[in-house]
């Protein structure tokens, strides 16, 4: 019998968790995976910053865009699996702990993207962690009867693809066919919860996603006041570099502009519908990876004013400008078009539209920051109309 009580403590049933469970919250365990994911976050944001810093912006922002698919999907795939079936038993401590360890394998494969586009060590590191998702996925299969044939889906759809990410790694292509097979690959990746999802949906918890995404948010924002410590420290030397400082202030006002602005009044996901779920869930890879992105193009401003980069200040603005807009879309995309009604579904967008043109206005720092300040007043005060 004490054999049998150790097993089940180490490997209890996964029956699925209750959709509608009071007080859930984040775990402890969650909590070290998305600080595990923000680690390989800083490095794809660390290439993106000096790749424009060296003027190699369009190369610079493909290459993101490709290590931040392969970092995002896969902290997506599981905080959602997470929500559905954690039941925090041993087995399912150490399969979450070594997909953490590939998250760090692909973190430390960044570098070598940016440098020579070698996705070797990126694509193990994803490969480990997908593994690790096939492994809880078959653990469902077995345990919930009712969702078994959407938790086999996922299993064999996720071991499929990896088949094509470890032929892909494997092969030698030139640069077109390098990004067109990864394109069909991000593709390969996205289908596989549509076709898993459709027929009966796992019992994730609305709030408990809310809550997740919103703490990741919180985390990748956190490279914006990085990049504003940075100035700070190099504006605080021998001498006040006042131009520094000027950085560091209004990029924290276009960071806490952007917190107010994701953090509102109203619901997030609003319902558990599958089409409303992924237009959400996919959509915020624009949000995480547009606020990411802030935080690069304000370490490329700190290299403009301390003189190591080989760009214009107009194009480090516009490397702060860009994300911020798309910040806004993305906020846009996900929410305001399906909660705010009249001309507030459309606010964020206008002010998306107003400041892509602010690198070219005299002030251009100021004025971003100010119609980021506008933004979260005119939001504010529709959506308190809106309810009304």
């Amino acid at each position: 019998m004490t054999a049998i009580n150790q097993l089940s403590r180490f490997a209890r049933p996964m029956n699925g968790r209750d959709s509608d469970e009071s007080h859930r919250a984040a775990t402890p365990l969650e909590l070290l995976f998305d600080l595990v994911s923000v680690i390989a976050i800083a490095a794809a944001a660390a290439g993106l910053h000096h790749a424009i810093a060296d003027d190699h912006a369009i190369i610079g922002i493909i290459k993101f865009s490709c290590a931040f698919f392969a970092i995002w999907w896969a902290w997506m795939n599981y905080t959602w699996f997470a929500s559905a079936y954690d039941n925090d038993d041993s087995l399912f401590r150490i399969l979450t702990m070594v997909i953490m360890a590939g998250a760090l394998a692909m973190a430390a494969g960044v570098d070598a993207f940016f440098e020579s586009r070698d996705l070797r060590l990126i694509i193990a590191g994803y490969v480990i962690m997908r593994i690790g998702m096939v492994c809880l996925w078959l653990r469902a299969a077995r345990h919930d009867p009712a969702h078994r044939t959407t938790a086999l889906i996922y299993a064999v759809g996720i071991s499929l693809v990896q088949l094509f990410w470890i032929s892909f790694a494997v092969s030698s292509l030139d640069g077109n066919t390098f990004y067109g097979l990864f394109l069909i690959g991000i593709a390969l990746e996205l289908s596989v919860p549509v076709i898993a999802e459709r027929k009966n949906t796992t019992s994730w918890h609305r709030h408990h996603i809310i809550e997740r995404y919103g703490l990741l948010n919180i985390i990748v924002l956190g490279e914006t006041l990085l990049a504003g410590s940075m100035a700070l420290e190099h504006a605080l030397g021998e001498s006040v570099e006042w131009e520094l400082v000027r950085i560091a202030l209004y990029s924290l006002v276009i960071l806490f502009s952007m917190w107010w602005l994701y953090f509102s009044r109203e619901d997030h996901l609003e319902n558990q519908s599958l089409s409303r779920a992924l237009v959400w869930g996919y959509g915020h890879i624009l949000v995480f990876g547009a606020g990411a992105a802030v935080g690069a193009g304000v370490a490329v401003l700190v290299d403009i004013a301390t003189d190591h980069a080989q760009v214009s200040e107009t194009v480090g603005l516009f490397a702060v400008a860009v994300p911020a807009a798309m910040y806004l879309i993305g906020l846009w995309l996900i929410r305001d078009r399906f909660v705010l009604s009249g001309y507030g579904k459309h606010l964020l967008l206008g002010f998306a539209i107003l400041m892509m043109v602010t690198p070219l206005l005299p002030f251009a720092l100021e004025a971003l920051a100010g119609l980021m300040v506008l933004a979260v007043i005119a939001r504010s005060r529709l959506a308190r109309t809106n309810q009304l």
